[in-house]
């Protein structure tokens, strides 16, 4: 083929939405890009979706991400020339219990905090818009009219023809072979029709991808499942503007198409397809129907929209989508193969996500990070257990039954578990704790009196849960007496070499050129100074540092820190964390009990905050590091794991005097909320600088050393900010949950990043950003009258910008 390319900036693999999406945004900036499909274009999945484009979601960004598809399927069709079938007939979410209703009322606060206009129906109002539907059950409903549908395969031509307009480069039947990799380095794509020289490769191919990137090295968590839907003929009655309907109580969704309604949903015992490899040549293909499976859905449907008895059924369409662990689709870049970009895994939302995807991917390609914080999606989000086929398999056929039923606040997965798990895992167990899982690892989130009668479980609610009496005794004992967490899941990483102090220097905010035995909290920021990762560092020698961070983060953090190490510094970063258990000792009385377990000094003076040493406990070599995440006196005590048990049982014997008992990570969320300390990804992110955080002290800009996003910091300081992270408090019976909406002085100003309650103050905490467009000073946000949303509900709150609990630290530095 003469017209073959030879070269291009990038080589997007995969000609679905999401490819030519990708493939349109890249064009635009002004990159020569080549899109290759191994068949036709919609050919894989996009040909069978039932295009469906809501746009709420519970994260802000991926909001405004799907917003941001409607935004471009409003115009596409006037700058293309090609039809889409877009039609923006606006969406229908029904309750019909209490719960759900509940579940919409916060869904509605969350929508208005983000800046959209769902509207709350009673069920008349809602038959109104949607005649076919019977109401008997359904107790109210939420209406947003900027939701609407798209024909898949038509937009994806439009969007494919928009691509080629700005430049882009399109080739079907063009299978990708190989990916010619050298040390590491990307050099080009071998296909059918001959090589393109490339340093980037882009993955959107849909349930392929998982196999397509792991021939280069890289972990891209989906499994192909089954998704049914029914296409009806005409229907008496239906209306071409008839709004797109969620059923979640019935697990079912409708759409209006061609006078007839598509109907599908989502059945708690979903089918997993191609358990041993997606068969060769399947394209354009659907599944067998089964009907059998999906008389489920049809029962239920028949409740609600009887008119369904009569009609005539086109087809029921069965075709495999590609569903992920969390429900979450997958964007960015590999972390284990520069320049390999991922764009996949889109759990039958690929329409409605498709616009704003390509969008991101686009820009996170040419300008090597994405437009805002895509952290719910980014890839870097998985970890160990994310590369066993089967593990993904179960947690994700847990994901899929659980699209439409209840978003209880703190769910936890049961699927899967327990995974991984501390040497304390057992004995915690025997003791009461309800464990929770991340990345794998089950961590005590509280511990039940079951002695006194109460469950070992967790009972989901938007009241106040069955835990939090609990929780608040684990809480007070921390202010009072002592508390020990097993934080045996922090991720741990060593960074060695000659030049660790100058690599550590330039990717960490604050200064960590200190002497051997330092700690330092410090933030790491890219280019904008928004916040990449919050960590603790440690000097444990002159060349090494060991740093922890977040269960969760482990990839994300290790990958930031590794890619940013100066290419001409000598310095190596290790993951360590399974070599490490971690017991955190916490309260009033931790020193006391530290004091009875060791003979090394760990009196203020001898062993003061912000220190670490090597201490001997019960014949092990403890790490111990003096500071806290919950405003207490204390230390977390980093040792090697076969010591885990025996250090435990050391320290609940001489602590039994001084009132140590155990304690969960619910217990830490409520104290660090008093404490005013911060948490990322929810309080602070890459969309957010320390300043804005109120972490500005733990910036070194009064040293001269330079570091990444030093200049925009600066720049910030000349230029002002335009959003502030505050502390609100409300009464204690309010029941927050985060997202809830801030209004200043009657305007919204901001929504709530985190919440919980104080069981030592007695209140609801909520924190969030106060946003001005015209500037935000201290005096500002301290000036107005506040008022949270909460379910759709005003209620008066307080503000502070300073610690709720000990502000002056006067219980820390002990």
């Amino acid at each position: 083929m003469s017209d073959f390319p030879k070269t291009a900036q990038a080589v997007i693999v995969g000609g679905g939405i999401v490819g030519c999406s990708t493939a349109y945004h890249l064009a635009k900036l002004g990159w020569d890009v080549v899109l290759v499909e191994r068949k036709k274009l919609t050919s894989g999945t996009t040909f069978h979706a039932a295009g469906l484009v809501g746009q709420l979601r519970s994260n802000a960004n991926i909001t405004q991400l799907l917003g941001y598809s409607v935004d471009l399927y409003n115009t596409l069709e006037e700058e293309t020339g090609l039809g889409t079938g877009w039609k923006m007939n606006g969406g229908l979410r029904l309750a019909c219990n209490e719960e759900r209703w509940t579940e919409v009322k916060r869904q509605a606060t969350t929508a208005h905090s983000f800046g959209l206009d769902m509207q709350l129906l009673t069920p008349k109002e809602a038959q109104e818009l949607w005649p076919l539907m019977t109401i008997d059950d359904v107790i109210g409903a939420a209406y947003l009219p900027t939701d609407g549908q798209a024909n898949p395969s038509d937009i994806t031509q439009a969007l494919a023809k928009g691509a080629r307009m700005a430049g882009a480069r399109i080739f079907e039947d063009t299978k990708v072979t190989s990916v010619d990799i050298e040390k590491g380095v990307i050099k080009g794509v071998e296909t059918e029709k001959g090589r393109i020289n490339t340093p980037i490769v882009i993955a959107c191919c849909g349930q392929w991808t998982r196999t397509f990137a792991k021939s280069v090295g890289v972990n891209v968590p989906l499994v192909p499942m089954e998704h049914q839907y029914m296409v009806t003929e005409q229907i008496e009655g239906v209306p071409s503007n008839l709004p797109t309907l969620r059923d979640p109580d019935r697990l079912t969704y409708y759409k209006e198409e061609v006078g007839g309604l598509v109907m599908g949903g989502y059945e708690p015992n979903p089918i997993p397809w191609a358990t041993s490899g997606i068969p060769q040549g399947f394209h354009y293909t659907l599944l067998d129907s089964n009907f059998d499976h999906f008389e489920q859905l049809m029962e239920l449907s028949l409740g609600r929209v009887p008119a369904l008895e009569n009609a005539g059924v086109k087809e029921l369409v069965n075709g495999p989508e590609s569903f992920t662990p969390d429900g979450n689709f997958i964007l960015g870049e590999a972390p284990e193969l520069k320049n390999f970009f991922v764009g996949a895994g889109f759990n039958a939302y690929g329409i409605a996500a498709g616009g704003g995807a390509g969008m991101a991917l686009a820009e996170w390609v040419a300008k090597g990070e994405p437009p805002f914080d895509l952290w719910p999606v980014d890839i870097r989000r998985f970890g160990r257990p994310h590369f066993d086929d089967d593990w993904i398999r179960t947690r994700t056929i847990e994901a899929y039954g659980k699209h439409y039923t209840m978003a209880w606040p703190s769910e936890e997965h049961d699927s899967g578990r327990p995974c991984r798990k501390s040497p304390l895992y057992d004995t915690l167990q025997a003791d009461g704790a309800v464990f929770g899982e991340k990345l794998g690892w089950e961590r005590p989130n509280w511990y039940a009196d079951t002695a006194n009668g109460e469950e070992q479980r967790d009972i989901f609610t938007f009241e106040r849960p069955n835990w939090h009496i609990p929780v608040g005794r684990e809480h007070n004992a921390g202010r009072e007496a002592a508390v020990l967490f097993d934080q045996t899941s922090f991720a741990k990483f060593a960074l060695k070499g000659p030049d660790a102090e100058a690599a550590l220097s330039w990717i960490a905010a604050n200064d960590v050129a200190k002497p051997v035995g330092s700690l330092v909290y410090t933030q790491m920021l890219n280019d904008n100074a928004g916040i990449e990762c919050d960590l603790t560092c440690v000097r444990v020698a002159e060349d090494e540092y060991y740093i922890v961070t977040g269960t969760g983060y482990a990839t994300h953090d290790f990958d930031w820190i590794s890619k940013n190490i100066p290419a001409d510094m000598n310095a190596q970063l290790f993951d360590v964390t399974s070599s490490y258990a971690v017991l955190s000792l916490m309260g009033p009385n931790a020193r006391k009990i530290l004091e009875k377990v060791t003979r090394d000094d760990v009196s203020n003076e001898g062993f003061p905050f912000g220190t670490a040493k090597t201490i001997g406990i019960a014949g092990c070599p403890v790490n111990a590091l003096r500071v806290t995440y919950v405003g207490e006196l204390g230390w977390e005590l980093h040792l090697p794991v076969e010591y885990a048990t025996t250090v435990y049982d050391a320290l609940h014997k001489a602590g039994a005097e001084h009132g140590l008992t155990n304690a969960g990570y619910r217990a830490i969320e409520t104290m660090r909320l008093e404490k005013g300390y911060r948490a990322w990804p929810s309080d602070i992110g890459t969309d957010h600088t320390p300043d804005e955080a109120g972490l500005g002290w733990a910036v070194k800009m009064k040293k001269n050393i330079p570091f990444k996003g030093r200049e925009a910091v600066a720049e910030q300081r000349q230029t002002g900010m335009k959003k502030m992270l505050a502390t609100f408090t409300t009464d204690g019976d309010v029941i927050l949950s985060g997202r809830e909406t801030i209004y200043r002085n009657g305007e919204r100003v901001g929504y709530v990043s985190s919440a919980g309650y104080g069981h030592a103050i007695g209140k609801s905490i909520a924190m969030g950003y106060v946003r001005c467009d015209d500037g935000v000073d201290r005096d500002y946000v301290l000036s107005g009258e506040y008022e949270l949303e909460v379910a759709t509900i005003r209620v008066p709150c307080n503000v502070t910008l300073a610690p709720l609990f000990d502000p002056k630290m006067e219980r820390v530095k002990v």
